[in-house]
């Protein structure tokens, strides 16, 4: 099988290509990513003798076409996916998220390539904190910020050329991942690098909103169980009941990393920040048989503490400026 994965320099996609390159080994990999700074080839140095890498958008046009004629599966990460990004200049969102899957299904529907489409529970919006609901296949989409409501026309997207052209295609709405290769402009790598450096974690607002957290590598293998066993046409949402508040995040990397739970700063919330997320993924587990491997969360914040100790050179080089980005627009105040 030929794979294209879009945005296979990224956080999840980087660890799509990892894992697919070590337990699927009659795939052929071929990874297309901007190298926006989200982007960074150094992710996949490690398997970089057994993958192809183009350098390119996936908005322009000619290049998708040129790949997708000799592909068998497209799966698409690439995607502009920082909230702060977005309330600051939304076309970047726009032209990614919107033209680039654009320009993919148009490649996957000339060509009858079957597409796997990644994307992401905020186009549900958010839930009250005291709110026993979760997001299911059937929730309505209410997204809040330009980012998700991008990634959100991107699913309607897909649903329409299914609906349309015939085009044969699943999506996946995956609650927020963490692990291994994230950006320390991400919320679990900054407190991670952080603390690695002796500077204390910052909190938005009071720390109550809730995420939904699933290690990235349980991620990855609900993707490839919907691309083996999902229905064309349908919806799975992707999670591993994993709700915690911001703050209990914080608290356990400090105490995992042997320091004081409550050595943290407050900050002034973001704009627009989203209370809660929840994902029910029960379609996913009974239909398909998936589970995750990190049931525990804490185990998995712990392995992932780990990797980013082990792999200093690989996150140092940004820390700096994302940093200096943050402090200008992050005021301490008292909770």
């Amino acid at each position: 099988m030929r794979v294209l994965v879009t945005g296979g320099a990224g956080f999840i996609g980087a660890n799509f290509v990892h894992q697919t390159v070590a337990e699927r080994p009659d795939v052929a990999v071929t990874v297309l990513d901007k190298l926006t700074y989200a982007g960074n080839l150094d992710s996949l140095d490690p398997v970089k003798d057994k993958i192809t890498f183009v350098h390119g958008d996936v908005a322009d046009t000619a290049l998708v076409d040129r790949l997708v004629a000799d592909t068998d599966l497209v799966v698409h990460f690439a995607a502009e996916s920082h909230n702060d990004n977005s309330l600051h200049d939304p076309s970047p969102f726009v032209q990614t998220n919107l033209i680039g899957t654009f320009a993919l299904l148009e490649a996957v529907r000339k060509y009858d390539v079957r597409y796997h489409h990644i994307s992401t529970d905020e186009v549900y919006g958010d839930l009250a904190l005291d709110d026993p609901a979760k997001f299911t296949e059937a929730t309505a989409y209410n997204p809040s910020s330009p980012y998700s409501s991008t990634k959100a026309g991107s699913d309607l997207l897909v649903r329409a050329w299914v609906r349309s052209f015939g085009v044969r295609a699943t999506i996946s709405n995956c609650s927020n991942n963490y692990g291994p290769y994230q950006h320390v402009e991400k919320f679990i790598p900054r407190q991670i690098t952080n603390v690695l450096l002796g500077v204390r974690p910052k909190l938005y607002g009071s720390g109550t909103n809730v995420r939904d957290w699933i290690h990235v590598d349980d991620h990855n293998r609900a993707v490839w169980t919907i691309i083996d066993k999902g229905t064309i046409g349908e919806t799975y949402l992707i999670g591993a009941d994993g709700e915690t508040d911001n703050r209990t995040v914080v608290e356990t990397v400090l105490e995992l990393c042997g320091k004081d739970p409550s050595d943290f700063d407050f900050v002034t919330d973001r704009p627009g920040h989203d209370l809660r997320y929840a994902i029910d993924a029960t379609r996913l587990r009974t239909e398909l048989g998936w589970q995750p491997v990190y049931q525990d969360f804490r185990s998995g914040l712990q392995a992932t503490i780990d990797w980013y100790r082990a792999n200093e050179a690989w996150w140092r080089p940004h820390k700096d400026a994302t940093e200096v980005a943050y402090s200008r627009t992050e005021q301490l105040i008292q909770p």
